[in-house]
């Protein structure tokens, strides 16, 4: 592994270009590789952070690239578990577990959900950039839940595209700080990476447009030691980095468990607590690429959060009562 800085005033011919397409250029790295370089704040323009890709850059700017050298080589991993609810010739739907991170990248490169996955399947290799075959849509390391793969280009063109229309069903359930006043909302609001953390995002007004719905399932009142908590269940009309999480500490809910996104709070929200965010995928909808069909699957809560809901008095019913009816 080995760092480089590229520093170069840019010219004429680039004007006008995206950013990451000018990044994978001077830089002499993938467009997938330039988008992590972008997300994680190591792209400078004119000695501010680029944080869109689109972003259009000028003819004389300046721009400095952090680049950290690491073998991106993919390893087919067989003892990587891969949770599979349901697979096809065209597609994979997984229930990802806790702890485990996606596809390889900021310096992880091995234990990851596509180190599995190429080990069950190989031909994952030829779908999509060569750090993350088959992969449209992620969750954080610490959500768990579910997530669509694709096993072939053209159900990765179908799955995007439909993401990309808003059209696919992404339900999440969600424990967070405080009393919320309204029983159903949505947050609109533009998110763009923070100023003071290049690894969180935050409501920015020349950030990206983004939306959730959300709807309160139960309320949880003051209890010694503990303050009020709201069971959320959240719905992604857009799908943003670290979306839920910073939307909901943007007005003053914090997802329990989240040491990023956990607004002014400062003390556990419970003990013990979760040990991650409470936040699980429990309902994915979509259309199949190939035949159409409208498939739609629902994952229960885990148990580390089934056991936080059951420390604060519901029934093993009511947990069970929460998991969505995919029908």
């Amino acid at each position: 592994m080995g760092e480089r800085t590229v520093d170069v005033e840019l010219p004429d011919a680039l004007d006008g270009q995206r950013v990451d397409r000018v990044v994978s250029l001077v830089a002499e790295v993938s467009r997938s590789v330039a988008a992590e370089l972008l997300a994680t704040g190591q792209v400078l323009l004119d000695g501010e952070p680029a944080e869109r890709p689109a972003q259009k850059v000028t003819a004389g700017s300046r721009l400095i690239v952090h680049v950290t050298e690491v073998d991106r080589t993919l390893v087919a991993e067989p003892e990587v578990a891969v949770p599979l609810v349901h697979a096809d010739e065209a597609v994979l739907v997984v229930d990802k577990p806790a702890g485990m991170v996606v596809h390889p990248g900021s310096g992880v490169q091995h234990g990851t959900l596509v180190n599995g996955l190429l080990a069950h399947f190989p031909e994952l290799e030829a779908v999509g950039p060569d750090d993350r075959p088959g992969i449209v849509h992620r969750l954080d390391k610490g959500t768990t839940g579910l997530l669509m793969v694709a096993r072939t280009v053209e159900a990765r063109e179908s799955l995007s595209a439909q993401l990309q229309a808003h059209t696919v069903d992404r339900e999440y359930l969600a424990l967070v700080l405080g009393e919320i006043e309204s029983e159903r909302g949505v947050i609109d609001a533009p998110l763009g990476r923070s100023q003071s953390n290049a690894l969180r995002r935050a409501v920015v007004t020349s950030g990206r447009p983004a939306r959730t719905g959300y709807e309160v399932v139960h309320r949880f009142g003051v209890a010694p030691g503990r303050p009020p908590l709201s069971l959320v269940r959240c719905r992604l009309e857009t799908g943003r980095t670290h979306q839920i999480r910073a939307h909901l500490e943007a007005i003053g809910h914090p997802v329990v468990g989240d040491e990023t996104y956990r607004g002014q709070h400062r003390r556990p929200a419970l003990e013990p607590g979760p040990g991650r965010p409470f936040l699980h995928a429990g309902l994915l909808g979509f259309d199949h690429p190939v035949s159409g069909q409208r498939l739609r699957f629902a994952s229960p809560l885990p148990s580390d959060l089934a056991a936080v809901l059951a420390g604060l008095g519901l029934t093993p019913a009511d947990i069970a009562a929460l998991t969505p009816d995919p029908a």
